[in-house]
């Protein structure tokens, strides 16, 4: 069968053994669909470019799915989305299509590959090409484009005649992200109840995952900026009620989690948003992050009535007084980090009257800045193995100067302790009975794989 010029396969790759997804609590806990490669699917069909999803995370056993897709649908291209500890699971599947059509076009995409460029295409022979940054506008040149035109095609790493990899430079223009159709989620199989929000983070179900910006005008030294780079684009809040809408019509979605990094960055996008919610209701509530210094009580009034379930951790007393559930998210173990300055991180922590929180083990991504930090000073900073499988914030690869890996580890477990032993938090996940009903079934569900990882940090 002659491969279909026009179709293309995107694969989310689980990036660990798919028997060991069954027990994996971390996944239980949180099942986020991918929503950039739904944006790029979107975005290719205008073009009546077939393209298709299939999500490992979300159905682990998906290896005889491709086979099978791979041999019935010949697709001229294969894409990956990856993440760093998702990439070599990746490129073990694009071993495995290669071996069924060898003349298939493998294209990775990603903050990872985005962060090494050409290191991916002289490393790793399966890969054809590497899409850096955003995917919708290069995967449509890409796929369109003759052979001899691909290498004017910005964003993109493929290998020269000579066999060694080229980056054809940066494209200047960026997206409109008011201009892509909505995420088709109607690609994702099984969308929405095959996708869980963090457990306790939500009071009803259906629901599902959004981002409405990309990129972040900070700049944190943990941060890989190697997709959007500096720049903070975010859509409109009219394209982003209409996108509620449409979810909330189509698929009966009530609550919205917002992946956004800087949710409350615009004031003013937020206040017309909470002003369309509140004028126009959808009978949907929706949560989000935001840094403290972009939230005041008049904003936080306003975001209550349009259905917000805010979770931050700071301004923790402001947020409350609004009626807004808080939850903190930490990370522990950057470089410098000591056990005082654990036990003080842990003691104010604990002074704040927090209904959650979520504690990730610091990571080096490539393409961070500190990444590059620890790279050139080594043990100066502390112990980094950097183990790809490894890095996804539930390990500690990097172990601070002066420290053991078992004593991160025993302080994360105490960190975690410390918060759960409190007898109101457990009343407040007790009034989460009424609150957010399906997160107690499925906390019961997997009653023990919860307590095993909170207490013990055993995540399987």
């Amino acid at each position: 069968m002659e491969m279909t010029q026009n179709k293309i396969l995107l694969i989310h790759p689980l990036g660990y053994p798919e028997d060991r997804a069954g027990e994996d609590i971390s996944r239980k806990a949180n099942i986020m669909p991918p929503l950039g490669l739904a944006s790029i699917a979107a975005y290719l069909e205008q073009f009546e470019i077939q393209a298709d999803i299939i999500d490992c995370y979300a159905h682990p056993f998906s290896d005889d799915l491709i086979t099978a897709y791979i041999t019935k649908e010949a697709p001229s291209f294969v894409g990956f989305s990856c993440t760093t500890a998702t990439f070599l699971d990746g490129v073990r599947i694009a071993g495995q299509i290669k071996k069924i059509r060898t003349e298939i076009q493998i294209v990775f995409g990603g903050v990872h590959v985005s962060a090494l460029k050409n290191k991916i295409i002289d490393r790793y022979p399966v890969i054809d090409y590497v899409v850096v940054g955003e995917g919708e506008h290069t995967l449509h040149r890409l796929l369109t484009a003759a052979p001899n035109e691909k290498a004017g095609i910005k964003n993109l790493v493929l290998r020269s005649e000579s066999g060694k990899a080229v980056f054809t430079g940066f494209r200047k223009k960026q997206i409109d992200l008011d201009t892509l159709p909505f995420p088709a989620y109607e690609k994702l199989f099984g969308f929405p109840n095959a996708y869980k929000l963090p457990i306790f983070n939500y009071p009803s179900v259906p629901n599902a995952s959004c981002i409405s910006s990309r990129g972040c005008p900070y700049a944190c030294s943990y941060c890989d900026r190697s997709v959007f780079r500096r720049t903070f684009r975010y859509n409109s809040a009219r394209y982003l009620y209409h996108h509620l809408k449409y979810l909330n019509d189509e698929y009966g979605i009530r609550h919205i989690n917002f992946y956004d990094d800087q949710f409350t960055f615009n004031r003013k996008r937020v206040e017309q948003f909470a002003g369309l919610m509140i004028e126009k209701p959808l009978r949907m509530t929706f949560n989000c992050a935001a840094r403290a210094e972009h939230l005041d009580a008049p904003l936080l009034d306003l975001m209550k009535k349009a259905g917000c379930l805010e979770m931050i951790a700071r301004k923790v007393e402001l947020i409350k007084e609004a009626g807004i559930r808080v939850k903190g998210l930490l990370m522990l173990g950057l470089p410098g980090e000591t056990r005082q300055s654990i036990q003080k991180s842990k003691t104010y922590v604990n002074s704040l009257k927090l209904d959650d929180f979520n504690l990730a083990k610091f990571t080096p991504f490539p393409g961070s800045p500190i990444y590059d930090q620890i790279q050139k000073k080594g043990p100066v900073m502390g112990n980094f193995d950097e183990n790809w499988e490894k890095m996804d914030c539930m390990q500690f690869v990097f172990v601070p100067k002066g420290m053991t890996k078992s004593e991160m580890d025993e302080e994360f477990i105490t960190f975690y302790k410390t918060h759960f032993m409190k007898p109101k938090v457990w009343l407040n996940y007790v009034s989460m009975l009424w609150k957010s009903p399906d997160s107690w079934k499925r906390f019961l569900k997997d009653m023990f794989g919860f307590l095993r990882f909170a207490f013990a940090d055993k995540r399987r």
